[in-house]
């Protein structure tokens, strides 16, 4: 490999931060040296810890690079050949014993585009089930759901991060990405130089928290009446634009009555929030020509998510902002390809190109691209919780790629059991995670820096990922493990191994749908830093790469016309509701979850990165000093936090920065300070979304 950079991008978070990649100098402690790609214009240049030390998970000494088979119990290496024929066996069997919907599939947000798509198509042509969905129903399944809802089309961001600094006021809605991508937190140090104004919602004082000109610290699963009660006060206050109301949306009497039940003095009750900073907060979003609503985890994470962000986007709609430059709701994608991870046909009720699957022309077109009978494809299965629940019942055999679920999903007591009572699992991992260590075969796969594809960050921006070093001997890409899985179930072709091969399908999978790839290739995306969908093909066929004429891509949303059939936005009537589980006598408190600047979602990789490990050791309880006083603990003892679920233990951190009625868990560790263990699977009804940020607990202080 000649020692030159390869430019690429980051493993991690959303951002997808450009880097470039140069291989390791012998005597060099690494495989690839990180270094700055100062021309990629998401984070021109900056990178966070996770990204400056991702390097470090491509060393053979914490990664797999041999295939695991169970036996006796014990997972032991094994060849390919054997890892795979017994992988096809076991999903015969169960298909042949019980049905192709006994078998399930779950996926993962950080699966290439290419990989996505090709486990959906492997799921429902390969298998025939129904059962397969991923873990980015973790992530933004509600903010997906309201944006269809209002705008009819779901993209993280409607717009550019460049945009950013240039509006007037940003109103950040249970966001702390000052840890969870801190590249980002420039946008608004920017967008405060420039003179604009931003408003930081969260129950804890975080770091994000503290750059904010106004903080609004709401008490958890409150989010909803709190953009019910500045909406009342910005219709109170004859602060709405009554012109692009009337040319520009639908349902604005509905959403108003709803609204205007919730009086500032009632919605002080329920949130904490006083109404002097709900009028601030008005103000502050409402006087500039600009503004723009951000949301992310906190509001969504909920059992009635999608109505909260509906709240948030009516704020939007109301005042003008939505489709104009400058303005708008976007909502910050976690994940690192949670955007293109479901739009590809990993998610239960979707089909390549956003498609819905439930959609008889969805259906016929996407068939003609696979070369099946429409009706030979499955119908909607079960979401992630759900078919996780189903472990070992109605499922008996999973095949999981990406994912860690006994550490990231909720009631995590609960779906360990369910994994560990399936007759068969087979992970693919690029390490032996929790939840890899239960699987009868364990396949080692390539990882970032070792294959080529495609993500699609939270701006929409398609981006190519190039191979920059060759994996180690006895790694194998997950498109190879389909192809070889698809070979042995008697599929012989529709599963190629190189990535563009797949892409060049996706292209023709996803034309005409709504998320629109077919203008889209490999050589745009390495010329251009990107391509924003949607990017149809001109003339309505997809161009291969000599084409002329090209669509530019498609940066800025909704600036003429939303994506709804009448081209306008859509009002939805909400109110407030409580949390699934309230506090009472037996559990007073309750509990939030979140990240931490030094780890990344269940940790698998992370926590395997010494620089990472000093900095963010192990899990913590962020608790205030009333309520830490009353339990007689000091900084540092260890406490349990106790919920119907379960009872997770870990060392106290005191803070005046949390809400005296709350306390914080981060979610990557497993163990006895598994945060999960705790959280509520409760389920908001439209996107599935578990209510991860919001249960009732009670604390209490370890052998006192």
């Amino acid at each position: 490999m000649p020692n030159s950079a390869t430019p690429t991008h980051c493993p991690y978070c959303a951002l997808q931060c450009g880097m470039n990649l140069t291989p390791a100098a012998d005597g060099t402690d690494g495989v690839v040296v990180v270094s700055e790609r100062a021309d990629f214009p998401v984070n021109r240049g900056a990178l966070c810890g996770k990204g400056r030390t991702a390097p470090a998970v491509l060393s053979s000494r914490v990664r797999l690079t041999t295939p695991l088979v169970r036996r006796a119990g014990v997972l032991e290496p094994a060849s390919w050949d054997e890892a795979l024929d017994r992988i096809a066996e076991e999903l015969t069997r169960t298909r042949t014993e019980h049905g192709p919907d006994a078998c399930g599939v779950f996926g993962g947000g950080g699966l290439t585009n290419e990989k996505a798509y090709a486990l959906g198509k492997f799921a429902r042509i390969v298998l025939g089930t129904s059962q397969i969905d991923y873990n980015g129903r973790f992530c933004m399944s509600s903010a997906a759901a309201a944006g269809i809802k209002a705008f009819g089309l779901d993209r993280g961001l409607p717009f550019p991060l460049e945009d950013i600094p240039r509006t007037g006021c940003v109103v950040l809605v249970g966001s702390n990405l000052a840890e969870t991508m801190p590249p980002a937190l420039r946008y608004f140090t920017e967008l405060r130089e420039n003179g604009g104004t931003l408003v930081v919602i969260d129950p804890r004082r975080t770091r994000t928290a503290e750059q904010a000109d106004l903080h609004l610290a709401p008490r958890p699963g409150t989010d909803l009446a709190l953009a019910l009660g500045l909406l009342h006060l910005i219709v109170a206050e004859g602060r709405t634009d009554e012109r692009y109301i009337l040319e520009r949306t639908s349902g604005w009497e509905e959403a108003r009555a709803a609204a205007m039940a919730h009086w500032p003095e009632y919605v002080e009750r329920i949130t904490g929030v006083p109404v002097p900073q709900l009028r601030e907060a008005v103000r502050l979003f409402c006087e500039p020509e600009h503004a723009m609503v951000l949301t992310a985890r906190g509001p969504e994470q909920q059992s009635k998510g999608t109505d909260t962000v509906g709240a948030w986007i009516n704020l939007t709609l109301a005042t003008g902002r939505a489709g104009r430059p400058l303005s708008g709701y976007g909502c910050l994608t976690g994940q690192g390809n949670g955007q293109g991870g479901r739009e590809h046909g990993q998610k239960a009720d979707q089909l390549p190109g956003y498609r819905k699957l439930v959609d008889p022309e969805a259906r016929r077109h996407v068939a003609e691209v696979w070369g099946v009978d429409p009706d030979s494809l499955p119908g909607p299965g079960r979401s992630a919780y759900e078919l996780l629940d189903a472990l070992g019942t109605d499922i008996k055999s999973l095949l999981l790629m990406g994912s860690n679920p006994v550490v990231s999903a909720p009631r995590a007591a609960h779906i360990e059991e369910r994994i560990r009572s399936l007759d068969f699992l087979a992970v693919c991992d690029v390490v032996l995670s929790e939840t890899a260590a239960l699987a009868d075969v364990v396949l080692p796969v390539t990882q970032w820096a070792e294959e080529t594809g495609t993500t699609t960050n939270l701006e929409g921006r398609v981006l190519l990922r190039r191979r920059a070093i060759t994996p180690p001997d006895g790694v194998r890409s997950d498109l190879e493990v389909m192809h070889e899985l698809a070979d042995r179930l008697g599929v012989e072709k529709g599963f190629p191994t190189d990535a563009e091969e797949v892409f060049e399908e996706l292209r023709r999978a996803s034309a005409g749908g709504v998320a629109d790839y077919s203008g889209i290739t490999y050589r745009r995306l390495a010329e251009e830093n990107g391509v924003f969908w949607p990017c149809p093909a001109q003339g309505g066929a997809a161009e291969g790469p000599a084409s002329e004429s090209v669509h530019p891509g498609t940066p800025r949303l909704f600036l003429e016309r939303f994506a709804t059939e009448d081209g306008r936005a859509r009002f939805v009537p909400v109110s407030h509701r409580a949390a699934a589980e309230e506090p009472d006598d037996e559990y007073p408190v309750l509990l939030t979850t979140g990240r931490v600047v030094a780890q990344y979602q269940s940790g698998a990789q992370t926590r395997r990165v010494d620089e990472l490990n000093a900095a963010a050791p192990g899990p913590f309880v962020e608790l205030h000093p009333r309520l830490a006083e009353r339990l007689g603990a000091a900084e540092g003892d260890p406490v349990a936090v106790v919920s119907r679920r379960g009872r997770a233990v870990a060392p106290a951190r005191i803070t005046t920065a949390i809400r005296p009625d709350t306390v914080f868990m981060p979610f990557h560790w497993p163990g006895e300070g598994r945060a999960n263990t705790l959280t509520n699977p409760a389920l908001d009804p439209t996107s599935r979304m578990p209510e991860f940020k919001a249960c009732a607990v009670r604390v209490e202080a370890v052998g006192k």
